[in-house]
């Protein structure tokens, strides 16, 4: 089941749980009630108001259900996630697993994961008119562990080429970047899940190895998703949009319900992160060879929109 993105950017706005619903109520004037989702459609809740209470018991029931928590900083990033210790009947198993896979392992996953990033970024400049050689001459050339670092290439190439001459990809910026910063926020809380879902820990990735970093694993898995935003933030900025609003989070947040192409045919962005974690759970297990990634090429409605223009 493909489960709802919940965010709370309102301040004075306090969350807690009611028969099996979260409750989004004011907290000034007569407290009324604004709204209730079901916590069993619930994927993920995204806290991005400064002036937000919520339950203990809320958090509870959210865990219990996988579905993470995210905290929200100022520039739209995620800052911190609550996510659950017990995702999955098979968790220790998979830990064991995961701990055990050596470094060769890890290295011809990530060049996989590498090779399907280049190839979606590829898709993306093909889509919006942009030259697509640099991309696709560096997909042919990633070797286990990506030694020559050409992940890292291809985004100084791809970022120009999708946006312009005059554009830099800061974090701390607002306009393009903070509509950037947000998608890869709702991105990132999907993968969690999926992580979490798949009964995978998230701290142990392939490639990331920043110490302070807790999603390390989440960060390798949502790489060759990122290109799914940054491909809908340059069709909003199409339309005038540039910076953050209401409206914008909104489109960001559905374009994980897109389908994109997959080995099974056409299936929902989320849906490919889920096979994504699951079958890495299985590759550690020494079930299958290799990653269940997505197949190049944009969701099928997001090409469908740039055919229209």
């Amino acid at each position: 089941m493909i489960g709802r993105i919940v965010e709370v950017a309102d301040d004075r706005r306090h969350l807690f749980v009611s028969r099996g619903f979260m409750v989004v109520q004011e907290t000034e004037g007569e407290r009324k009630e604004l709204g209730q989702v079901p916590l069993d459609d619930i994927a993920a809740v995204i806290a991005h108001a400064h002036g937000l209470s919520y339950t203990n018991n809320l958090l509870v029931a959210l865990a219990e259900r996988g579905a993470p928590f995210v905290l929200c900083a100022a520039n739209h990033n995620v800052i911190g996630m609550l996510w659950p210790v017990d995702g999955n009947h098979q968790q220790a198993k998979r830990f064991d697993a995961q701990l055990a896979a050596g470094q060769p392992m890890h290295k011809r996953l990530w060049a996989e994961v590498v090779r399907c990033k280049l190839q979606q970024q590829a898709a993306a400049l093909e889509a919006v008119g942009a030259p697509t050689a640099p991309l696709a001459a560096l997909t042919k050339k990633v070797r286990s562990g990506d030694p020559d670092n050409l992940e890292a290439q291809g985004a100084r190439r791809y970022w120009n080429l999708l946006f312009g001459d005059d554009f830099r990809r800061d974090q701390n910026s607002g306009g393009l970047n903070a509509m950037l910063n947000y998608g890869y926020t709702v991105l990132r809380a999907a993968t969690a899940r999926a992580v979490v879902a798949a009964g995978l820990h998230p701290t142990l990735g392939l490639h990331h190895s920043n110490e302070g970093n807790p999603m390390r694993l989440v960060d390798d898995l949502m790489e060759p998703f990122r290109p799914i935003i940054d491909l809908h933030v340059w069709q909003l900025q199409r339309l005038g949009e540039t910076e953050i609003t209401q409206d914008t989070k909104r489109s960001l947040v559905r374009t994980l319900y897109n389908d994109m192409q997959s080995s099974s045919g056409a299936t929902p962005v989320m849906v490919c992160m889920q096979r994504l974690a699951v079958s890495l759970a299985q590759v550690y297990l020494g079930e299958r060879d290799k990653l269940d990634l997505p197949l190049p090429g944009l969701p099928l409605s997001i090409a469908a929109s740039l055919t229209d223009e």
